[in-house]
């Protein structure tokens, strides 16, 4: 079964939205134990993310132009507007980052994973197709998929991949998971039919690893492709 960002997000979202003030923001992220708050508007739309970072620019750049009432050259000041623009930031539309990074409730945990490494963040807004916010998911959230039980994991292999999913006789294969490492043992008819359940079993939510140990009766790879 694949698992969506549906199953691990967190529904119960703290938010604010453009006129939020600064200290209102910092209290809601120390409030929630959170890392950053999806920024909306009066229908709920998300215009924006608003991250610890982006509040603590405010203090980098005062610390690094302004300690002791040195003031840098302009030029220096111009290298980074956005920087600077955020750094005298009062309200979430002024220290947002826009547009947020948003998914889908239905995208795989998987996409959400590539997202948040895409554009390196730690929680992305999850969006319904209009675009309102219907939560949030986190890198922890991601992470609890690898806290499936081994027994949970084992039957997803049995049942879903090697009794339904491949059309092939699998009778013969065993599955052993410890720790979120699955073992796959024993026989298949064809070689490409052993890489396959192979490959299909890397996809399972909470598989850290496979152990390959299936053999086969029948060396079809020299014929894959033609």
């Amino acid at each position: 079964m694949r698992m969506t960002v549906a199953d691990v997000m967190t529904t119960e979202v703290v938010s604010v939205t453009a006129t939020t003030p600064f200290k209102d923001i910092a209290e809601a992220l120390i409030t929630g134990g959170i890392s950053a708050v999806p920024v909306v508007d009066d229908d709920r739309h998300v215009i924006g993310m608003v991250s610890e970072a982006d509040l603590l620019r405010k203090e980098e750049f005062r610390e690094q132009f302004y300690r002791e009432g040195y003031r840098p050259p302009l030029r220096a000041r111009l290298r980074n507007p956005k920087g600077r623009q955020k750094a005298e930031g009062d309200t979430a539309a002024e220290l947002m980052t826009a547009p947020a990074v948003a998914v889908s409730p239905q995208a795989s945990a998987v996409e959400a994973a590539r997202l948040m490494d895409a554009h390196d963040v730690k929680r992305l807004a999850v969006v319904d197709p209009d675009g309102r916010l219907a939560g949030v998911v986190s890198r922890r959230d991601l992470v609890k998929l690898f806290l499936r039980g081994d027994e949970e994991i084992a039957a997803e292999v049995r049942e879903d991949i090697l009794d339904h999913a491949l059309w092939v006789e699998t009778s013969g294969v065993q599955v052993e998971v410890y720790q979120g490492v699955v073992t796959l043992s024993g026989w298949m008819e064809r070689r490409t039919e052993a890489a396959i359940a192979v490959r299909m079993t890397r996809r399972v939510n909470g598989v850290v690893d496979v152990i390959d140990k299936l053999t086969w009766k029948q060396d079809d790879s020299a014929w894959e492709g033609r």
